[in-house]
């Protein structure tokens, strides 16, 4: 995970750090002072006080520190949930606790180790789940699971599948809970056409004048409106049930054993809640499945690797086979085909609305990401027959 500063809490010379103590860290929509940096870390039950916090780079949505509390002591992520976008952080925290409890418990009577292979949330010294700081800032801690490894993209099929299983295991550990419980934390966040919707209001708006750059992108992706209700008909008839869904499956979510290269958890918990297996499946898909990274900008670098496709199939329908109907493993191609086209419409969408929801690192990434995952639709347009042939596979 890249590393864009460190914060010290004591004397520089103590700690492998920059010698120099920046007054205000950089978060989503501004600054914060280091003062309230340092008190949400003190609020939380650490083994000891931190020394020295490490801000992550990766991510869109929240701000995130590695909390070092000192050689000997456990180490620890220490968040700063963006209410911007998670606007009920308690039903957000609700969630995270009910599923992380519950894996814990299948890991125990599997006789692994539930702070290594769920998340674990530490509490504040209220014995609260979250801490609010004088601004009203929401903040969380985990405990940091040690000798393990995250990736960006997959380096190899193995890899890849390796991943499947993982998130196979987690939503077989799930199976058995009461999805209809959770909080849906983003309403519609993945009801395709409710996002098709969005799609056509940010065009219609065109709040930048940027529309006509992307005219071709924009009438590609309304061709498609009609495919949007695919997943949600079928949860509507029953034909695919409402079950406990991650709803942000690439590869980086997965921590891998450092030596073993076995996926050991699934993290970033976030937008767990009710809905489709297919979901899940779909955005590893266009995420580990492409040949390009996902603001490729040479779009003839972009198309499905059936391999990677194939891969990801036999690892996550071999974990959930006794779990999952026949009715959703044939629909895992549509599931991959809705959530690259989503995600290409809400980046588009972002890109017309000036870059209100995705954080990006230079201005045209929007508009890049979503060139990206549309041309990726294209291609599976093209490829969907072979897709449905390696799904019947694995029946």
């Amino acid at each position: 995970m890249g590393t864009v500063f460190f914060v010290c809490t004591g004397p520089p010379d103590n700690f492998r750090c920059e010698r120099y103590r920046p007054q205000a860290v950089f978060i989503t929509g501004g600054l914060m002072s280091i003062k309230y940096l340092e008190e949400a870390g003190n609020a939380f039950q650490f083994a000891a006080k931190p020394v020295r916090f490490e801000r992550c780079d990766t991510g869109h949505i929240n701000n995130t520190f590695f909390v070092d509390c000192g050689e000997g002591n456990p180490q620890y992520i220490l968040q700063r949930v963006n209410t911007d976008i998670f606007k009920n952080p308690l039903e957000l925290m609700s969630n995270i606790k009910g599923v992380t409890r519950h894996v814990a418990k299948k890991v125990e009577e599997a006789g692994g180790n539930p702070d290594r292979e769920a998340r674990k949330i530490i509490e504040t010294k209220d014995g609260n789940d979250y801490y609010v700081d004088p601004d009203g800032r929401y903040w969380r801690a985990y405990l940091e699971i040690d000798n393990v490894i995250s990736y960006n993209s997959p380096d190899s099929p193995e890899l890849f599948y390796k991943s499947a299983v993982a998130f196979g295991r987690f939503f077989k550990q799930l199976s058995d809970y009461p999805a209809d419980t959770l909080f849906e934390t983003i309403p519609n966040f993945h009801n395709s056409v409710s996002r098709m919707n969005d799609f056509k209001q940010a065009v219609s708006e065109d709040k930048l004048g940027r529309a006509a750059e992307m005219r071709s992108e924009i009438e590609f992706a309304l061709s498609k409106s009609d495919k949007c209700s695919y997943i949600i008909d079928r949860i509507a008839d029953g034909r695919i049930k409402l079950c406990v869904t991650h709803n942000d499956t690439k590869l980086n979510n997965v921590l891998m054993d450092a030596v073993t290269g076995e996926g050991v958890c699934i993290i970033d918990l976030d937008t767990v809640m009710p809905g489709s297996i297919l979901y899940d499946f779909g955005d590893a898909i266009r995420f580990g499945a492409s040949t390009a990274k996902e603001d490729e900008t040479d779009l003839d670098k972009v198309e499905l690797d059936l391999e990677m496709f194939e891969t990801f199939v036999r690892g996550f329908v071999g974990e959930l086979r006794d779990t999952m109907t026949e009715e959703e493993i044939l629909g895992l191609p549509m599931g991959a085909y809705l959530m690259t086209l989503e995600v290409g419409i809400r980046f588009l969408g972002d890109y017309l609305n000036g870059d209100v929801y995705f954080q990006i690192h230079y201005p045209e990434q929007n508009r890049d990401r979503a060139r990206n995952q549309l041309k990726l639709v294209a291609d599976m347009d093209k490829k969907m027959e072979q897709m449905n042939a390696i799904v019947r596979k694995y029946l």
